[in-house]
């Protein structure tokens, strides 16, 4: 059958499983040779792509299972972050933080190091404490920081190398509830007193549309208990959609249009539970490249990224995403030498992308920045080895728990077989 991720660009010839239980999942890994694990599709990378056999957990039996200090969660690893973040609301518990969409499976997105926004704040792969995991031959271990210690090393971090994992257990919050605010901002401003709103504020990110002089500022902060929001996203799509069909019938409008757009009183406030405002509607389709920048230089790098648009009138029709990103210490994590700007660069899933990314790919590495695991990249082995130290361990911990390499694709291969 053929498979493919959110945005059409990665696709697939496979066989497609969905078991329903540890055992029927245990069988299936057994008698393969090769195979690897969808979520949501959300990675931009070739991560999912297999020839023989890819496995969706959703329907996987499960329920979440509370700590008694009400401090961590078991929780189904195929769930997504809507279904289990609902979940812990009923337990009056959260996710200390998330994304800005919420259909990625919760293996998934600690599986690729996704994140939120907020200087004191983490990846999702932060809030792991324990895996379940079904191994290269059908086997099961729990791993956590003093069972199996190299592999839950290895696993926070884990691009699906290690096995299937069918449980988590996860670092949780008592719920809490946010007030959003966005507004439109001039760019030199945002420049200026960026860091100091970072502090202000437990979240904030940016949007800017390259050809334009003015950003869109979201940030989050805590609330009094309140309703859920009337509407599940932060700013409606209809408008930009439109926009975004005409630059890719007509390119060369792109700046113009930009600039049309963001003349345009842009505001918004939401208030309601942690996990209905982290989350909005995201429908239009894109591609994406991310990049951790050491924090120390994202706006500068930004601003290059954009001056090079700018200079070459280059049709780039989505806007730069800047948010910013804790350290932490997990092994492959663009985090682990510090905290980051993360810069996120998009375009319209209809428009060319290929040879912008690349350009724009060098300017992002000359600044010392990482990608993102799961958005477009061309790192080769070679430049893992370089960009992290631990890469070596964790790839004699892939081969100690699959020698043979049921987990690998091609794409994989390439780093660490």
């Amino acid at each position: 059958m053929a498979w493919s991720n959110w945005s059409g660009s990665v696709t697939a010839s496979a066989a497609l499983a969905r078991p329903q239980s540890e055992d029927e999942l245990a069988a299936l890994v057994r008698s393969a040779s090769k195979l690897r694990v969808t979520g949501a599709g959300h990675s931009f990378m070739p991560l999912c792509e297999s020839s023989e056999l890819i496995l969706s957990l959703e329907d996987m039996a499960g329920a979440i299972r509370v700590a008694a200090d009400r401090r961590t969660a078991r929780i189904p690893a195929g769930w997504s972050i809507r279904r289990l973040t609902a979940a812990l609301w009923e337990e009056g518990l959260a996710l200390a933080n998330q994304g800005d969409v919420n259909p990625q499976s919760l293996a998934g997105a600690m599986a690729t190091g996704t994140h939120g926004t907020g200087v004191d704040l983490g990846s999702l792969s932060t809030f792991a404490r324990g895996f379940r995991l079904v191994d290269a031959e059908g086997d099961v271990h729990w791993c956590d920081a003093t069972t199996n210690a190299d592999l839950y090393q290895a696993q926070r971090l884990s691009l699906g190398l290690f096995g299937v994992a069918t449980e988590i257990e996860v670092a949780v919050v008592p719920a809490f509830h946010l007030a959003e605010r966005i507004e439109k901002r001039r760019w030199a401003e945002i420049r200026e007193s960026h860091d100091e709103l970072a502090q202000r504020h437990r979240h904030i990110e940016f949007w800017f549309f390259p050809h334009s002089d003015h950003v869109i500022l979201k940030t989050l902060d805590p609330c009094d208990p309140c309703d859920p929001p009337p509407t599940t996203t932060d700013m409606e799509e209809a408008t930009f959609r439109r926009i975004l069909d005409i630059s890719a019938r007509l390119p060369f409008l792109t700046p113009f249009l930009q600039r049309l757009m963001m003349k345009s009183g842009i505001s918004g406030r939401r208030r309601g539970p942690a996990h209905n405002i982290f989350p909005s509607d995201r429908t239009v389709r894109f591609e994406e490249m991310e990049y951790e920048m050491p924090r120390a230089v994202g706006l500068d790098t930004l601003d290059e990224i954009v001056g090079w648009i700018r200079r070459k009138r280059l049709p780039v029709a989505f806007p730069f995403e800047y948010r910013t990103v804790a350290a932490d210490d997990i092994w492959m994590s663009p985090m682990n030498a510090g905290p980051v700007a993360a810069i996120s660069m998009h375009q319209y899933a209809k428009m060319p992308w290929a040879s912008l990314f690349a350009e724009a790919e060098a300017i992002f590495r000359s600044a010392g920045g990482r990608p993102h695991w799961a958005k477009r990249h061309t790192l080769n082995r070679a430049d893992v080895t370089a960009l992290y130290p631990m890469a070596g361990r964790y790839s004699a911990v892939r081969h100690a728990a699959d020698p043979r390499g049921k987990f690998l694709n091609p794409h994989l291969e390439a780093f660490f077989a």
